[in-house]
């Protein structure tokens, strides 16, 4: 049975308010969606009605609200509810016994949308609001409007954003997002803030010690659950990172490339140079760019050879792509020396890692690239790239190598508006005619 902490008994109170709109905010895993869709399970059944749960991604929700969260709800504080119930797999809501529905949507699909918001609903559910844009939760608020016996209720849940989010706007700083004016009828906008300490009893034991070790701006927000402070020239923000995270599975990959950014460093003991940045990265066949894996570390010249190697035959890529500014001849030395016969290319920068940057970040933007896992470590150091430069410790070397994947899988790209790099394909590296006629087919 449902045994809730204090901070979930905090929150019930807080949604059975007169406010219509309430948000509950903070850390990873703390309970905020456990308690929004216990909420709307409530009112939905009290009452026959329709109710609607949203989020920017549908495979997002899909994967995290309808097969984790839900069940589990159901489950602890609904027993015997769902074998009574019915989920509908072809418009994606939930029948409940009494006659009300539950809809699931993603804003992510213009289609799909327009069929939910053709409906009217008593309550509606933002999931990871702070991944959807102001307008796009204006456009569900018109449809907060069915008439049943029930107040109508608005809910949200999320990490917090930076403060320039209109989340921060109107629920922290009482003001509307347009205008900037005092936000009418204050008192029906509340929020309630709480963090991954308050639901230890419901954690794995270690999580807490796992986030507490995350890099400080994801420890801020994902630990502490405290928005970030703005920052206008930022090539990538939390929720551009997490709007590109993988919803569901991957698609198979046309071309796979092992990306390496070298460093000077000669082993794990060396903590003066900086890391070695290994990335693989992939082109699905759906044509959106794939981050797949961070291997970076502190690594010496043969033991960084043979990670690539290693991730080469595991991924069973197509080519290996490093830059060579500083290590010139010895880093194809050291990726003939791991593996024989490796289709290598050379890149090298002529101009900053920013200028490399930019068009990789609107990719993101355009939600062709894609983050097939998370890797914060890589991604503390893209939130640190500026169009003033990189603002971070050390080198972005994890995003250095990263970028340089990514711009070799989109030719067009590397064309028309990455710096103009040298680069240059190193020659007879295999005698593999077979290898070479596979590489000929895929330029």
């Amino acid at each position: 049975m449902f045994q809730p902490t204090l901070d979930q008994m905090k929150a019930i109170d807080l949604q059975s308010s007169a406010a219509t709109h309430c948000m509950l905010y903070g850390g990873s895993r703390s309970g905020k969606t456990f308690i929004n869709l216990r909420s709307i399970l409530v009112r939905a059944l009290a009452h026959r009605s329709r109710h609607a749960i949203l989020r920017y991604r549908f495979n997002h929700i899909k994967a995290s609200v309808i097969y984790d969260t839900l069940p589990k709800v159901m489950d602890l504080c609904f027993p015997g509810v769902a074998a009574k119930s019915h989920l509908d797999k072809t418009d994606w809501f939930l029948a409940l016994p009494n006659g009300s529905e539950v809809w699931f949507g993603g804003l992510d699909d213009k289609e799909r949308t327009e069929k939910i918001l053709g409906q009217e609903y008593a309550s509606i559910f933002f999931n990871e609001c702070s991944q959807i844009s102001w307008a796009s939760r204006n456009m569900g608020i018109t449809r907060l409007a069915q008439k049943t016996q029930l107040r109508l209720k608005a809910y949200y849940d999320c990490n917090p954003p930076p403060k320039g989010h209109w989340t921060y706007k109107l629920f922290i700083e009482g003001v509307s997002p347009d205008t900037r004016k005092p936000v009418p009828y204050a008192d029906q906008h509340v929020a309630m803030l709480m963090n991954p300490d308050g639901n230890k009893a419901n954690l794995a034991p270690g999580y807490l010690d796992q986030l507490q070790a995350m890099p400080e701006r994801m420890r801020l927000r994902f630990l502490l659950g405290q928005f970030a402070d703005d920052s206008d020239s930022a090539l990538w923000s939390v929720e551009l990172l997490e709007q590109s995270r993988l919803g569901g599975e991957m698609p198979d990959m046309q071309r796979i490339i092992i990306a390496v950014d070298p460093s000077g460093c000669s082993g794990d003991e060396d903590t003066r140079s900086d890391e070695v940045g290994i990335v693989v990265c992939g082109l699905g066949v759906d044509g959106k760019g794939y981050v797949i894996e961070d291997l970076s570390g502190r690594y010496g010249p043969s033991r960084w050879g043979q990670v690539v190697a290693d991730a080469f035959d595991r991924h069973e890529a197509d080519r290996v792509v490093a830059e060579t500014n500083f290590g010139g001849a010895m880093v194809g030395e050291i990726i003939r020396a791991a593996r024989p016969g490796t289709p290598f290319t050379e890149v090298h920068a002529s101009r900053g890692k920013v200028v490399r940057a930019e068009p990789i970040a609107s990719l993101f933007d355009q939600g062709k690239v894609v983050m097939a896992g998370y890797f914060p470590e890589m991604e503390d150091q893209l939130l640190a790239m500026t169009t003033a430069g990189y603002t971070g410790s050390r080198s972005p070397d994890r995003a250095d190598a990263m970028v340089w994947g990514i711009t070799s899988l989109f030719p067009a790209l590397t064309k028309r508006e990455r710096d103009p790099a040298h680069i240059r394909t190193t020659q007879a590296l295999t005698s593999n005619s077979a290898l070479k006629a596979k590489l000929r087919g895929k330029k």
